[in-house]
């Protein structure tokens, strides 16, 4: 069953990716150009951005830093001003350290909310204006299978990746009725410099090329909840319906943690 307005045609739509210098949304970024969309990215690292820009013709680089709001509302203005709507906006920033609570670090706990959670908050109060008033677009939120249940190892980047799943579903109770789309996409494991430094197995490890083609895939079909690849995400999904009793041990053997 769709939940939103399932987006196919993607010839001239204006869409805002943020957190595209590199993985997922710089590959989502790129086969968004191919179908014909009009692309703007952003992120910090603005050589990245440039070098995206060079070999998209037609794309539009916007360097940001989503934990500045005054910077995040005046690139907000822009793109609107530049383009005169917002058809779609993706919120793929994202911050990892492994943590355990042994280790704890209350900077690096800081830093993952600022980045994390604080960033997607400051793109809402920039874009949300924009998107209410149109009667129409999309927010698109990337969150984490790690948000699902606690996980060895994710003391800091679970709670940041849960904390954006709940969001992006009262953001749809409340903006569906607007006409607007909201999706929360989950991803397993996918190779990009977030996961390059992990030393643990990784099942299921997708390309960010493989993930953009998912996430697509799933705008098309009007999804909310975008999770893949589903051989191991379902198995997560089960995880979430056993009793702590159960929940605990398992993960620990899962986890060899």
């Amino acid at each position: 069953m769709a939940l939103n307005p399932s987006i196919r045609d993607w010839r001239g739509q204006v869409v805002w990716l943020i957190g595209a210098s590199s993985g997922i949304g710089r590959a989502t970024a790129a086969r968004l150009h191919a179908l014909g969309a009009t692309v703007i990215v952003s992120a910090r690292n603005e050589s990245a951005l440039q070098r995206f820009t060079s070999q998209h013709p037609g794309s539009q680089a916007l360097p940001l830093d989503v934990t500045d709001l005054t910077d995040v509302q005046t690139s907000a203005a822009q793109v609107v001003a530049d383009n005169g709507r917002l058809d779609l906006v993706l919120y793929c920033v994202g911050h990892y350290k492994a943590m355990r609570a042994d280790a704890f670090d209350l900077a690096e706990m800081q830093r993952h909310l600022s980045i994390n959670y604080t960033g997607a908050l400051h793109v809402l109060d920039s874009v949300l204006p924009t998107l209410i008033q149109q009667g129409h677009g999309h927010l698109s939120l990337v969150a984490s299978v790690a948000g699902y249940r606690g996980l060895p190892n994710a003391l800091a980047y679970g709670p940041t990746k849960a904390a954006l799943q709940h969001l992006a579903e009262i953001l749809y109770l409340d903006l569906h009725p607007l006409g607007l789309g909201v999706s929360v996409v989950n991803p397993g494991f996918v190779a990009t410099p977030l996961t390059a430094d992990n030393t643990f197995d990784m099942p299921a490890l997708l390309t960010p090329e493989q993930a953009a083609d998912h996430i697509i895939q799933a705008w098309s079909k009007g999804q909310f909840d975008i999770h893949f690849p589903k051989r191991f995400t379902l198995w997560l999904k089960l995880m979430r319906l056993l009793p702590f009793s159960l929940y605990f041990p398992a993960i620990r053997r899962t986890t060899s943690s």
